[in-house]
Parts: C-alpha cells; sequence; structure tokens
C-alpha cells in the first residue's frame, strides 16, 4: 500500500526536521511516582531512563475510552487485539515479549496471577486519569515482569480534580458508554467513586466466508479513592476497584473450515484493593510508607453456552518503603530502601471434561530494594538500584539498574539508563493446562526465570522558549532463557525433557533474544491553540535471527490539535501506522487464503509457516465544544478511511465507526 509508505516517511521527517509530540516524554515537567520507590516521587526530567506522560488532558482530546488505544501513541510500545473491543489484548515494549511489561493500576500490581501478564481489553479509560510509563529494564525496583517497563494508570484524589462529571454517548454497531465521577474533600477526608461502562454489538470478525455472527462485548469498572490526612505528617489512603468483562469470541479463528461458534464467549471479573499509609518526620526529609494490596481475579470462558474453561488467580502483597533526603549545598542525596513481600495463588478451575490439572498451588516471596539517587544543583544527577529476590519456588534472583543525566545547556539534555530485568514463570508454564483431553499441554517444574539485561542513551532538546521539545533514544536489550511453548518436531533444547508423544510442553531457549532500536519524539506549539505531535519507532527484535512477531520494524503515530473559540471547541486528529509484520498462522487456515484477508500473504524461507500482515493506517478524529461551563457535547470517527487491516492473523479489526455524546460538569 504506497499511501502507508509514505506516511512512515512522513512522519519519521516530520520529527526529524520539525518535530512533534508523542505523549510527551523525557520533557515532561511533572512528578513522576512510578519511577522510583521514594515515596514522593521524582521530577520526570531527573531520571535517565525514557518516560512517557499521557496527561489527563491528551486522554480528552483523542476521547479515549479504552486506555490500550491510546498506548499505540507511546514510542516503542506494539499493541494488538484479537478482534473487537473485548477481545484479548497484548502490550509488546521494544520488541519484548507481552507478559515483559508490569502494569500498575493506582500503584497497584494488577495482572492475572494465574496468566502472568495483564489484559488490557479489561481495562476502560476513567475520564480525568493519566499514564506513566518507563521503558526498560526496572526489575531493580520492582522485582518480576518489568523486563522491559511499567505501565502506571492513575486516577486523580478529589483535591487534584473535585467535583462531580456525568458522560453518555451512542454510536454505530450499538455503542453504548457512559461514565459518572463524584468527587469530594470534606475536612481531612478525600473521596472520589467512579463508574464506566461500554457495550456495543460488535461486528462479523469470521474470516472464512459465510460467517454472519457479531462479536461484541459489553465493559464495567467502579471504583472508589479515599484519603485521610490523620495528621500534618500521617496520611492513610485506600483504593478499591472492581473491573467485570462479558466478550463474545468466535472459536472459528481457530478451526478448520468452522463459520460461527455461537454461544462462545468468556467472563472475567477482578477485584484490586490498596491500603496504606504515609508518616513523614524531620519536616518531611525522611518518609515512611506501608500498604498492603492485592488482587482477586477469575476468568471463564464459554462454547456452545457450555463452561469449557476457567482459572481463579489471587496475589497478596505486602511493602514498606523508606526514603531519606540529604541536602548538603548544590548535592541532594536521596537514600531510599524498600521490602515487598508477595503471595501468588492461583487454581485452574476448567471442567473435568477438559482434563484439567485443578490443584491450587501458591508461590511466595521476598524482594529488598536498596536505591541512591543524587542530584547535583539542576545540572546533573545520577543512580543506581539493586534488589534481591528470594523465592521459594524459582532460584533467588539479584538484578541492578543504573542511570544518569546532564543537562549540557538550557536546550539540551543526555541521558542514560542500564539494568537487568527477570520474569517468573506462570502457572500454566511450570504445571500445564491439561494433562489429559484434546491438545493437551504438560507444565515444566524445572523452568528457570527469563532474564534480560539492556541500556538505552537519549538526548532531549528544548527550545522556542519551550514551545518545541524533541528527543532521541537508542536502546539495545538481551533476553535470556526465554520460555517458549514446545509442540513437537525440532527445536527441543537439550535441557529440556520430551513431553509425551502428541503433548506440548513448556522449555527455556538455549539461544539468545536480542531487541534493539531507536525512538523519536517530540511536540511543537505552532501557536497557542495548534499543537502538532507524533513518534516513530525503528525496531529490529529477533529470535535466533529470525523476526518476532507481531513487533513491527516501524511505527509511527502523530497528533493535531487545535482549540479555537478561545478553547471552547477541540478538535483532534490522530493518525497511526504499523508496519509490515509477522505473525504465527495459529488459525488452520491454509493457503491460498480466502478473499476476505486481504493483501495477507504466508512468509517463505526461514519464517515459513507464518504469515506476513500487511501495513496500515488509521486515522481517527475527534471534536468536542463546551456549550457552557457545566456542559460539553462531543463527537469522534475512529478509522475515517475504513481501512481493512489485521493485527493478529485470523481477527478481523473494526472498521469505521461514529459515536457522539454530551458530558456534564458539576
Amino acid at each position: 500500500m504506497p499511501r502507508n509508505h509514505l506516511f512512515s516517511a512522513g512522519v519519521a521527517a516530520l520529527l526529524i526536521s520539525q518535530p512533534a509530540f508523542a505523549a510527551d516524554d523525557s520533557a515532561v515537567d511533572e512528578v513522576i511516582v512510578t519511577g522510583t520507590r521514594a515515596a514522593d516521587g521524582v521530577d520526570a526530567d531527573e531520571i535517565g531512563s525514557s518516560v512517557t506522560v499521557i496527561t489527563t488532558q491528551q486522554m480528552k482530546d483523542r476521547q479515549v475510552r479504552v486506555v490500550s488505544d491510546v498506548l499505540r501513541d507511546v514510542p516503542g510500545f506494539a499493541v494488538s487485539r484479537t478482534g473487537a473491543v473485548g477481545g484479548q489484548t497484548q502490550i509488546r515494549v521494544r520488541g519484548s515479549e507481552a507478559n515483559h511489561v508490569l502494569t500498575l493500576i493506582d500503584g497497584i500490581e494488577a495482572s492475572d496471577p494465574f496468566f502472568g501478564e495483564y489484559d488490557f481489553a479489561t481495562l476502560l479509560a476513567d475520564d480525568v486519569a493519566r499514564i506513566e510509563i518507563l521503558r526498560g529494564a526496572q526489575s531493580a525496583l520492582y522485582g518480576s515482569d518489568a523486563i522491559a517497563g511499567v505501565i502506571n494508570y492513575i486516577t486523580p484524589t478529589a483535591q487534584e480534580a473535585p467535583g462531580g462529571r456525568m458522560r453518555v454517548e451512542f454510536g454505530t454497531q450499538g455503542t453504548l458508554g457512559g461514565a459518572a465521577r463524584y468527587a469530594v474533600v470534606s475536612g481531612p477526608f478525600d473521596v472520589v467513586l467512579n463508574a464506566d461502562v461500554q457495550t456495543t454489538d460488535g461486528y462479523v470478525t469470521q474470516t472464512l466466508p459465510g460467517g454472519t455472527r457479531r462479536i461484541g462485548s459489553e465493559l464495567q469498572s467502579f471504583s472508589a479513592k479515599a484519603g485521610y490526612q490523620v495528621t500534618e505528617t500521617l496520611k492513610l489512603r485506600g483504593v478499591l476497584r472492581y473491573s467485570d468483562t462479558h466478550a463474545e469470541t468466535n472459536n472459528s479463528s481457530f478451526g478448520r473450515g468452522v463459520v460461527d461458534s455461537p454461544g462462545s464467549y468468556y467472563d472475567a471479573k477482578s477485584l484490586t484493593y490498596f491500603a496504606g499509609a504515609d508518616l513523614k518526620l524531620l519536616d518531611g526529609a525522611w518518609t515512611h510508607s506501608l500498604s498492603f494490596q492485592g488482587v482477586d481475579a477469575e476468568r471463564d470462558s464459554y462454547s456452545g453456552r457450555k463452561r469449557s474453561g476457567g482459572n481463579d488467580g489471587l496475589r497478596k502483597k505486602a511493602s514498606y518503603v523508606t526514603s531519606y533526603r540529604l541536602e548538603t549545598g548544590e548535592f541532594t542525596h536521596l537514600i531510599t530502601g524498600a521490602v515487598d513481600w508477595e503471595k501468588e495463588t492461583f487454581q485452574n478451575t476448567s471442567p473435568p471434561s477438559a482434563g484439567a490439572d485443578t490443584t491450587r498451588r501458591s508461590v511466595k516471596n521476598m524482594g529488598g530494594v536498596a536505591q541512591y539517587d543524587l542530584q547535583i544543583g539542576e545540572v546533573a544527577g545520577l543512580g543506581g538500584a539493586v534488589r534481591h529476590d528470594d523465592n521459594d519456588f524459582f532460584e533467588n534472583a539479584t538484578t541492578w539498574k543504573v542511570q544518569g543525566f546532564y543537562r549540557v545547556s538550557d536546550m539540551i539534555r543526555v541521558r542514560a539508563a542500564g539494568g537487568t530485568g527477570i520474569k517468573n514463570p506462570t502457572q500454566t508454564e511450570l504445571f500445564g493446562f491439561n494433562a489429559t483431553g484434546p491438545f493437551p499441554f504438560r507444565g515444566n517444574p524445572n523452568l528457570k526465570p527469563e532474564k534480560s539485561e539492556g541500556w538505552e542513551v537519549g538526548t532531549d532538546l528544548t527550545f522556542w522558549e519551550g514551545r518545541v521539545s524533541l528527543g532521541a533514544t537508542y536502546f539495545d536489550a538481551t533476553l535470556e532463557d526465554e520460555i517458549f511453548s514446545y509442540f513437537g518436531g525440532a527445536g527441543l533444547p537439550v535441557a529440556c525433557h520430551p513431553p509425551p508423544v502428541g503433548t506440548s510442553t513448556s522449555c527455556n531457549r538455549e539461544f539468545d533474544s536480542k531487541q534493539k532500536g531507536f525512538e523519536l519524539f517530540a511536540t511543537v506549539a505552532v501557536l497557542p491553540d495548534l499543537t502538532v505531535s507524533g513518534s516513530y519507532t525503528d525496531l529490529n527484535a529477533k529470535e535466533n535471527g529470525l523476526e518476532e512477531i507481531r513487533r513491527a520494524p516501524h511505527i509511527g503515530s502523530a497528533n493535531v490539535t487545535w482549540k479555537p473559540l478561545d478553547g471552547r471547541a477541540t478538535l483532534n486528529l490522530n493518525v497511526r501506522y504499523n508496519g509490515r509484520q509477522l505473525d504465527s498462522n495459529f488459525s488452520g487456515i491454509n493457503t491460498p487464503f480466502p478473499a476476505s484477508l486481504p493483501d495477507v500473504k504466508p512468509a517463505t524461507g526461514a519464517n515459513a509457516g507464518k504469515v506476513v500482515l500487511p501495513s496500515f493506517t488509521l486515522v481517527n478524529l475527534s471534536g468536542s465544544y463546551d456549550l457552557s461551563d457545566q456542559v460539553e457535547v462531543f463527537g469522534r470517527v475512529e478509522n475515517l478511511t475504513d481501512e481493512d487491516y489485521y493485527e493478529v492473523f485470523g481477527f478481523p479489526t473494526q472498521g469505521r465507526t461514529a459515536t457522539v455524546g454530551a458530558r456534564v460538569r458539576f
């Protein structure tokens, strides 16, 4: 598709010669709570690692309803969803695996303990939330899962965003959405209540000819956030969040010639919670934070309206963090220590017909963190952290991280970071899913955790009185002992015990996976009411010398935001480019592919057995107008050009949709 290649070249040229903005990166001028274990956070421009903040205003301007959509604008991010809203949604950062990024919701570790990763299909966007993102290994701060980075989805307190607001919207494909939020500060109390609902009848997702079944979904989330200022130095905090997802599925995506599968769907429920206390002593120089958090996740799948599979996962985590800040002239020292205790419990709850091992198991981990950061005036800073994890099932691990920056001038800042990461095996990888029944998958209790080591170097430029900010980052990482599913045939490592004939298992690879590339990101305020933004990522992710699947070598994003009529109106044009990429052919669809798979080709040579998904460009247009200080009307069109594309082979994506709605503030 020539226009896709032109777009890719255009974005690259824009960022090199006249930079735009990608959610904003190291030029962000605000405190980041995710970049350190210290309770007070750290300024974004004092971190050597790559940082992105998606602000509340950007979420509002782009009318984000599903969080994974806006993550497509982040440098280094590849997002893949199995078809319609509600389908499994994975995030791959800088060529990593989908379970290599730690996901936090208001600081709570949110991944499903059974699967070992977070399904972004279940996360609706609150109207006033913001997102902090760290790229690069962060296991020295957070332990397992943070090999490639951390995503922290944060909702504001009542003090930060007081008052109430309600939103309702409807659109094509039977889409109906709504949200309600109320936040109040009363003396020492700070309370926020929030609810989000998004439903759709969906669209026909059948790839094979003859499909007529629409795949819809119902997503709901309810949350409460509270704080109590006991004294000037002691504060109590709490968060409670419940999400409920019902999403229809089509088994025919994995069948051979079967068209539609009525009664196939999954239900996922998750309860996350947090309770903590913060104490400041010595005029705030010495801080203490004690917290307890957890997640209770349950998922059930159905086929022909009969329950066919399921799992439960439970995580409990307690943490104590203390920091001491010492200022001596131009030098500011920050010493932080943290202790984390965590227990994960998981169980396969599939019915007996699935042949599942339904043993309930638990894994405990104790981690200790030592972190030191030094800031030299506003000119330079450096820091490091080391963490040791003592696990009662896996081998113990020690990870580290170093980072620093130097401000060459008011215009130029250089930065660098490096570190190691780990990812523990999941319940399925260790103990299997179904020892008997169809397609038996047996676990491998001898698996080793995956390990990664990487580094990055970058520079940020700010000029034209701060109206232009741009930057570039080069990154390089190597993954060892990668865990993969072995389905028979060649490729079984010597150290991996061969499973019985007709079964599959998990193994650690004997060779390394490598990821390297560069990111460009910037912003320019062309006029006080006009901002142009964009990002571009060039990625080289290979496993044993072969290109990894679902990680396009070229990804770009551009945004134009115009606020005319003294800011009462907002228009946003969002363009996202995803280059051609490989995918596995698990669907069973044989060549020649049907006409419903436009431009999809079978891979050849060393990639034989895979498919090549063509590049695509998505255009979204949204606008809003304030009728008064309290009432706003809005509308948006997604996939404006009605692009026909695939993110996952065998799962058609959504065509053009239109939505209108209104928001009331009080």
